[in-house]
This record gives C-alpha cells, structure tokens and sequence, in this order.
C-alpha cells in the first residue's frame, strides 16, 4: 500500500470494469477512499446491474482500503448531485472525481441514428459536465468558508476524439468536447484550489476488445502494453498533492508511454489588413495548407 493520495476522497464513476476498475484500486492501493460508481450497463449503455461496483468494493476492503458502492446514473443531472453528496455523506468530504464513464455505439455517419448520437454525447460529455459542476459547487462553498480546497478532476478523453477515428464521430465528437472542457474548466476552477487534467488512455476492454489492434498473445510472465493497469499510476498521480501544478492538459498513455497531447494552434497564415477576394484564395489556401504540418493520425504521430 503507497500513500500518495492518502486521506484523499475520489470518486470514479464507470468504474466496476476495465479502466475505471483500475483507478478505483489503485487509488485504494495509494491511501484513498474511494466510492466506486457503475450502472452495471453492456458496453452499449443498455442494462443495469448493480454486481460489478460491489465487487470492486469487496476488493477494496479485502485489501483494507475504504470503499462505497454507488448505481447512480452519471449522466442524469440529479444522479450526479447524488453521488458527489455520496462522497461527501459516507467520508466527509470530496478532493478527486475521475470521469471515466462512457459507452460505444460505433456507427458510420451516414448509418448512424440520432439516438445513437445523442446517447454517447451524453454518457460521456453531459456526465464530465455534470460531475464536474456538481463537485465545483461543493468546492466553491468550501473555498468561501475559509476552508482550503487541493481538489482534481481527471477527465477522459481519446485519440479517437483528439486525432479521430472513422466510424467514431459520436464518440470522437464527445471526447474532443472533453478535452475542450477540460482546457475551460481548468481555468475556470483555479480559484477555487481544483486542477483539472484529461488522459486519452489506450488499453483492451470491454469497449475495445473488438479492434484488432489489441490482438495480442498473452504473457503472465511478460508485460501487458494493452493492460488497464497501465493508465492508472497517472490518474491517481494527478489525483494526487503531488500534481497541484499541472492543469489544463491532456495527457496520452498507454503501455509504459505517457505524452502531453498538444491541442490546437495557429500555424501558417496570411494578413493582407484588407477584406480577401475570393479569387484570390485560389493560391493562398492552397499555399497556407502545404506548409501546415499534417493532421496526426489515431496514435497522435504526424506523418512525415
């Protein structure tokens, strides 16, 4: 047992599976308590169960870690309230939240459903927002009360969203609004002692087993690079007292690999301090966009 986020009280939503499995443990593993939120939904977001967090919890405790289980849905705003107040009720307080929860309804655009559409946005986008502006309320009031406030949000994002993946628009489109998010939120969230930081994590699981890229032999005796294992030393560092001056950033990992994921910025560009002609964008357009750099590809590499 480690002791880097001893005393601390996280809450990781989606976390009776795979990844959020993973931070809930190792978040145990390092000193904190931690409240274990999933539906129990399939990897489509049907269904519900109340089994997976419950076991996550006994794991906890076997370890003689701290541990509740919570089925609220996150991305309800009501349901969200709830577990931040389940933090704060069962522990006395809340510093970290992971927004792990998430779904696949994997689809090409010109087959995709409005409904399949609007359910990934909103388990994944509307459940950041909502647990993120419940748990500043909280953090808010603490900091007007004269209490000090080292709080974290840890946000997922994904290559598929910050440097796209067909057949992924749903979910791309969601994961881009995250890390969006997550760059807004960090500097709106300074003034009342939170940091706030995404990862775009990479790793087989459920939501992933059906993509070829992760077949793979597997070796107990070797190191898994597909394990869920692997993302969550990063998530409880930030998690973390350690991390109080990093926010704002998003951070790629996967296997024994971290990178900082750098967003959007000008590049090459033309001022003529006057209205364009269109005409004249014939040449400059074309010119401008052979000097950019190219769009990275899935894994955030730049073609050469």
């Amino acid at each position: 047992m480690g002791q880097a986020c001893e005393g601390r009280v996280v809450i990781v939503t989606g976390s009776g599976r795979g990844i959020g499995r993973a931070h809930a443990l190792e978040f145990a593993r390092q000193g904190a308590s931690v409240v274990v939120n999933d539906l129990g939904a399939e990897v489509d977001g049907s269904g519900s169960g109340t089994g997976p967090a419950g076991e996550v919890v006994e794991e906890i405790r076997a370890m003689g870690g701290k541990a509740v289980a919570n089925g609220e849905d996150v991305s309800d705003w009501e349901g969200a309230q709830k577990l931040v107040n389940t933090a704060i009720e069962s522990f006395g307080k809340l510093d970290v939240v992971v927004n792990n929860a998430g779904i696949l309804r994997d689809r090409m655009i010109i087959n995709m459903t409005d409904a399949e559409w609007d359910a990934v946005i909103r388990v994944h986008l509307r459940s950041t927002f909502a647990m993120t502006r419940w748990a500043a309320t909280y953090w808010r009031e603490q900091t007007k009360a004269g209490i000090e406030v080292d709080a974290r949000v840890i946000n997922t994002a994904s290559s598929s969203g910050i440097y796209g993946n067909v057949g992924q628009a749903n979910y791309g489109a969601a994961k881009a609004g995250i890390a969006s998010f997550t760059i807004i939120a960090s500097q709106e969230l300074a003034r009342y002692g939170a940091t706030v930081n995404a990862i775009a994590p990479v790793a087989l699981t459920r939501m992933t087993e059906n993509l070829g890229i992760f077949s793979h032999e597997e070796d107990p005796a070797k190191f898994d690079p597909f394990a869920p294992e692997n993302v969550s030393p990063l998530v409880v560092w930030l998690g973390s007292a350690a991390s109080k001056g990093i926010t704002g950033r998003v951070f790629d990992v996967y296997g024994g690999h971290i990178d900082v994921a750098e967003g959007w910025h000008a590049g090459p560009g033309a001022d003529i301090q006057d209205r364009w002609k269109v005409e004249d964008l014939d040449k400059v357009i074309p010119s401008l966009v052979a000097k950019a750099k190219k769009n990275a590809d899935t894994m955030g590499n730049i073609p050469e």
